[in-house]
């Protein structure tokens, strides 16, 4: 599927570039301050390597690193999908959600020129959300509240609090509590 948008018509060209050196303290202030949920990690002109808000909490803070010491080189990725800037946004799309990705360097005849994020894309064609949308899993389904059995569990919308025993009555889902004060 071609939508006659190419991947140059939405990169970003200039995004936000730290040194290998910098510490995961100054990354995480300048993505807050810069409103980016990703870094992109430059050495002797060229990208070595990229970080993101989910390696920030998953290789930095759940691996307790102090943010303060740790360069974002012992954290950053170095194995990067790229993409070229005359390709379609489709391609870009199917690519970031066949790899599992938000976020491509857009390289051209090897050299760098742009960065792509799923929100470029979606602020030209938000219809490619379905796209991404096939690849996400429902995690901690047992932990989702699942109406259609006769104990349905949920929020109730009397209280707002979570119940293991709701009930459908005049269209709202009650808890006990609200179901007696009916």
């Amino acid at each position: 599927m071609k939508t006659g948008y190419k991947v140059a018509d939405c990169m970003t060209m200039h995004p936000v570039t730290v040194k290998k050196e910098t510490t995961l303290q100054e990354c995480a202030n300048l993505m807050k301050d810069k409103h980016v949920g990703s870094l992109l990690v430059e050495e002797k002109g060229k990208i070595a390597g990229i970080v993101t808000e989910q390696d920030m909490v998953r290789k930095g803070m759940a691996a307790l690193l102090d943010p303060a010491k740790t360069h974002v080189s012992n954290i950053m990725e170095t194995e990067l999908m790229t993409i070229s800037p005359d390709k379609d946004v489709y391609e870009a799309m199917k690519m970031m959600r066949d790899y599992n990705i938000r976020h491509l360097p857009v390289m051209d005849k090897g050299k760098f020129v742009g960065f792509l994020t799923i929100k470029d894309i979606l602020k030209i064609q938000p219809q490619l959300f379905e796209l991404i949308v096939e690849k996400f899993e429902l995690r901690e389904e047992s932990r989702k509240p699942v109406f259609g059995g006769e104990e349905d569990e949920g929020t109730c919308d009397g209280c707002g609090n979570y119940s293991a025993d709701l009930e459908e009555i005049d269209g709202q889902k009650l808890c006990p509590t609200c179901r007696e004060n009916e």
